[in-house]
């Protein structure tokens, strides 16, 4: 139901009960803390051999980084965020046009996470696009506002293009060859979430989204400036990621996580809201094709160190994550097990859902 939106209300004057966490579920924002360590990584710099190496070292002990002169136009970025603020400000009778609570749906506008599932709602609204191949997906785009496919496309090819470079460094960080990654993913979907998170009159009682991990390959995320609303978890501990100008925020999901036989760390994170400001951001997924099989390479898979995870295709981890909670144990542990399949090879697979 499109009414379920929390931006077609201005502003809220009381947190609803069906967004209220119990106790022992809630952020505890005075306990979050700063790190000045949280890794920032150059693309500009000419020492390639540095910046795979600050890659290993950041997707070992953090599970992300950020990511500065990454060759992506810091105006299309403005673009990007003013037009998905443009899009969530629309007359109510316009987004319910687009409503859906179904997870299936390739283009959907809806709110919290999983609505059918959840006890307990989230305070965001979001919409969900498909992105690759765009001459697919984009006539189904919103034709409002008037610029909203052509500026969201653009950005798509852009952030396609530096995550596909992003793969090849980690690839390398590995020890692999540099396309390795890119190979055993299959032709990748792409898919977005331009998120909404409105003002909430109490924040410390609920979430934008709860801890989770990402079940795709890898993120590219988009902060808005100046409004923070990120925290990752390390050593126990929730750090804020401040937003950094024309930066992006990479995050390690779990296909990376099960491909590098758990070296690296498909990071925790979630995202907080405040009581005196909106906050948007866009986070690109780059996803394996469905039918891609989710292995180490025998690289990495030693006597010492055996396959952590059983083979699986993406598409049986994609349909588990769906089926469950956001918030519960991370997906991956319901993949451990004896390695059936080996060498991280599959056949090539047309990009589907």
């Amino acid at each position: 139901m499109a009414d379920q939106l929390l931006s077609t209300v201005t502003y809220h004057e009381t947190l609803p009960e069906n967004y209220v966490r119990p106790a022992s579920q809630r952020p505890r924002l005075a306990q979050v803390i700063s790190d000045a360590n949280v890794p920032i990584i150059d693309l500009g710099s000419p020492d390639k051999s540095r910046i795979i190496s600050q890659m290993g070292k950041a997707c070992q002990s953090y599970g992300f980084f950020q990511v500065v002169n990454h060759g992506i136009d810091a105006g299309l970025m403005v673009k990007m965020m003013a037009i998905g603020l443009e899009f969530f400000r629309l007359p109510p009778e316009e987004k319910a046009k687009l409503y859906s609570d179904d997870p299936a749906k390739k283009m959907r506008l809806s709110t919290s996470f999983n609505v059918r599932k959840e006890a307990v709602h989230n305070w965001r609204d979001y919409l969900r696009l498909h992105c690759y191949p765009l001459e697919e997906y984009v006539p189904g785009w919103p034709s409002n506002p008037s610029s909203f496919k052509e500026v969201v496309s653009t950005y798509c090819e852009e952030v396609r293009r530096l995550g596909f470079r992003l793969l090849g460094a980690l690839s390398l960080s590995l020890g692999l060859e540099e396309e390795h990654i890119e190979r055993v993913l299959g032709e990748q979907e792409q898919h977005m979430a331009i998120n909404y998170y409105p003002r909430c009159p109490e924040p410390e009682l609920t979430y934008g989204l709860p801890a989770h991990t990402d079940p795709n390959a890898l993120t590219i995320l988009l902060q808005q400036p100046n409004v923070a609303g990120l925290q990752v978890l390390k050593d126990g501990k929730w750090i804020a990621v401040e937003p950094r100008p024309n930066a992006f925020v990479i995050n390690i999901g779990d296909q990376l996580q099960a491909l590098s036989n758990a070296r690296y760390k498909s990071v925790w994170h979630r995202a907080v809201v405040n009581s005196d400001t909106e906050r948007m951001s866009v986070a690109s997924f780059l996803c394996p094709c469905n039918t891609a099989i989710i292995s180490p390479p025998e690289k990495l898979v030693t006597e010492g160190s055996p396959a952590v995870y059983r083979s699986y295709t993406y598409d049986e981890y994609y349909k588990k994550f769906w089926s469950r909670n956001l918030d519960d144990e991370h997906c991956l542990e319901l993949f451990k097990g004896e390695k059936s399949h080996s060498g991280g090879l599959s056949a090539p697979c047309k990009s589907s859902t």
